[in-house]
């Protein structure tokens, strides 16, 4: 198959690089692209070669002038190891950050001629993000959206390589947004993770909102300390990147970001929660039989009655967190809260029909102690088989918290593999495995905690001790469609096993 190139404007426009980078001793080299993966160079690219943990990205930079880039951004290392290349060549001191302003000047500053949301917060980035775009295009705006399960423009996939999960880097993410705007977006919704913070991925664009959904235990692997976590997030409400923030205050951590933003008093303030107090509130919510709920929200604009398709309360807290986003750029409510109804998030409380005589199967990307047990709370009152692992070479201390928190809600835990990477699956189930038996012992309820072995095992096994009254939550991996196991990604898409399982214990073909 061959790999999508980057998404980029049709018809790029050189600009000289000295207007880039004033002092370059080559000021009339013609620049018309950017990029720091030498496998994408198109002719006429900056070729941005910088430092990395196993080699340096200089050592590529024969290949990308080989594939006609007019010049190379890189530090003192990597202008020694690209002597001799028959390009420009600009030396910086840190070329991961000047690469953001370079690609924002590069493709025309697209974010300044676009309305820009941010979303950020440990748990329902993705879901947040989708909501605000269905209730955009509800609204009559174009909107394109960026973030873990892809990039779409007017709710249509766009398919593009990819060199990041959530928030893509800034030569991939100008690029996309002019893009966008050349398409027809008049706005654009944006997943922004903490490494993209501390990576400068979204430098050189200011947004008008920012949203902040939660904080919960996730990155240490990363950033180290909680701390240090919460601290990326933060920077993303500060005056330098956003106009308007809008902050989720049911947790402390959200309290601690409201203050901090009140007291700075360059930022305006929103704030949202499931209890009166806040801007934005639930006033009323009235679940219905078919998992949706109807809602009556009190904002400074008045109540606003809406239908929200998505279950779960935490549904309900990323619906008020973007209806407060939207009415900080003025969309017009009424008409953007009726998009909410049909939203649809793949792999996030995705429910997997299997018939009227199965149980319920629901998909979720859930991966952290927070986001599981808040998965399984909104699932209580039914008898509950969670299936679930952690992902390997990744935060270490948050395997056993994710497998006590899976015993605290469900009946029956099975854990599995997550993706394991370079680690050995058996290893990280052991310590899933502790968390979920040290509370299993604890509770009188009978948890019932199991090794289910390799994914398909753990599915195939979940099914067979679910009766059609009881719900399956299979957690951790949500849309994804590969599973890393030893450096490889294998196909695997979780609905599609649960299906391919089913079919098999019914008499069926795989």
């Amino acid at each position: 198959m061959v790999t999508p190139r980057s998404l980029r404007p049709p018809e790029p426009h050189p600009i000289p690089l000295g207007s880039l980078f004033p002092g370059t001793d080559r000021p009339d080299v013609g620049v018309s692209g950017i990029t720091l993966d030498s496998r994408l160079v198109q002719p006429g690219d900056l070729y941005v070669a910088l430092p990395g943990r196993s080699t340096h990205g200089a050592r590529f930079a024969a290949a990308a002038v080989d594939a006609g880039a007019a010049a190379v951004l890189t530090d003192a290392e990597g202008a020694a190891l690209a002597a001799g290349l028959p390009a420009a060549v600009v030396v910086v001191a840190d070329p991961r950050r000047a690469m953001a302003g370079a690609a924002a000047d590069i493709f025309g500053r697209p974010s300044e001629r676009l309305t820009m949301l941010a979303v950020t917060g440990t748990n329902g980035k993705t879901t947040t993000s989708y909501l605000l775009e269905a209730a955009l295009r509800a609204a009559g705006r174009r909107p394109g959206l960026i973030g873990t399960i892809g990039f779409r423009l007017d709710g249509q996939a766009l398919e593009s390589a990819r060199t990041t999960i959530t928030t893509p880097e800034s030569p991939e993410l100008q690029a996309l947004l002019a893009t966008m705007r050349e398409g027809g977006a008049d706005s654009v919704v944006m997943e922004v993770s903490s490494h993209a913070v501390v990576l400068g991925r979204a430098d050189a664009i200011t947004f008008d909102v920012a949203g902040f959904t939660n904080f919960g235990r996730d990155h240490l692997d990363f950033h180290g300390t909680e701390e240090a976590y919460f601290e990326a997030k933060a920077e993303l409400f500060t005056a330098a990147r956003t106009r308007h923030a809008v902050v989720n205050i049911d947790d402390p951590r959200g309290r601690q970001l409201a203050d901090r933003v009140r007291a700075g008093a360059a930022v305006r303030l929103t704030t949202t929660s499931l209890a009166p107090g806040a801007d934005f509130f639930p006033d009323r919510i009235e679940p219905q039989t078919d998992g949706s709920s109807r809602l009556v929200l009190t904002t400074p604009l008045g109540q606003l009655d809406l239908v929200l398709g998505l279950p779960g309360e935490f549904n309900i807290a990323n619906a008020v967190t973007a209806v407060a986003m939207l009415a900080a750029v003025d969309v017009d409510l009424d008409r953007a809260v009726t998009g909410l109804a049909a939203a649809q998030v793949p792999g996030r409380m995705q429910r997997v029909d299997l018939g009227p005589e199965a149980p319920t199967v629901i998909v979720d990307f859930a991966h952290t102690p927070q986001a599981v047990g808040s998965v399984l709370s909104s699932l209580a009152g039914r008898r509950c088989i969670v299936v679930l692992g952690a992902g390997g070479d990744r935060d270490v201390q948050k395997r056993g918290p994710i497998g006590a928190a899976a015993a605290r809600g469900a009946a029956v835990v099975i854990v599995t593999d997550d993706n394991p990477r370079t680690e050995e699956p058996a290893a990280i189930r052991a310590r899933v495995l502790e968390g979920a038996r040290e509370v299993a012992t604890s509770l009188t309820g009978g948890v019932e905690v199991l090794d289910g072995g390799d994914r398909r095992s753990a599915i195939r096994l979940a099914l067979q001790r679910a009766g059609v009254h009881d719900v399956v939550a299979i957690l951790g991996k949500g849309h994804e469609e590969g599973q890393e196991v030893s450096g490889t990604v294998h196909p695997f898409s979780d609905s599609a096993v649960v299906e391919q399982e089913w079919n098999v214990l019914n008499g069926g073909a795989a």
